[in-house]
């Protein structure tokens, strides 16, 4: 059993039939009344984020998840192909399980696939992928940094707002966590 003073950010946790990953926390000790934590949640099955308290001390079940390297091949219709980069062995996911991470999937990228039961639910990306720009009004010459935004569309579809000063061909460095612009490549 975990304790509820135990969370932190990454802990996976079984409550209420769903498998929980805390995204946020805070422990909260009022002036008055009991301390409890207050937490943002992410259902990694159904990818629903939920904020709940729970009381100091609060026990809930650890969940068994295991993570394995993974590297995506293709997709076909909607379901996508990883392979396992020590046994080679495949599995599909389909993909309304990763509907956010298909925004930065690329073939042959290595990912974490989420394993609960011999099953596969869900896909962790690294923190930062590089996308090429293959849409965008063009720069002007003495655009600047920090000089304004503008959409850009890459190479897997996804709408970043970028500085005016990138043009079509371009790499981009996108945070997979958030989905913001960080730099050029």
């Amino acid at each position: 059993m975990i304790s509820s003073n135990d969370l932190r950010p990454g802990t996976t946790f079984e409550y209420e039939g769903g498998i929980w990953k805390v995204i946020e926390f805070m422990h909260v000790k009022p002036g008055k009344g009991a301390a409890f934590v207050r937490t943002k949640l992410k259902n990694i099955k159904t990818g629903a984020v939920r904020e709940m308290t729970f009381r100091a001390g609060e026990k809930v079940q650890p969940a068994r998840i295991e993570t394995r390297e993974m590297q995506y091949l293709f997709s076909s219709g909607d379901m996508y192909t990883f392979m396992d980069t020590e046994t080679f062995e495949q599995l599909e996911i389909p993909a309304g399980m990763m509907e956010y991470e298909l925004n930065f999937l690329k073939e042959n990228m290595n990912c974490y696939v989420v394993i609960h039961e011999n099953a596969a639910i869900g896909v962790e990306l690294p923190n930062t992928v590089e996308l090429e720009v293959v849409e965008t009004d063009p720069g002007i010459r003495g655009d600047t940094a920090t000089g304004g935004s503008k959409p850009a569309k890459t190479e897997t579809g996804y709408m970043v707002q970028v500085p005016l000063f990138i043009n079509v061909g371009d790499h981009l460095l996108i945070d997979t966590r958030s989905g913001d612009y960080i730099s050029r490549a």
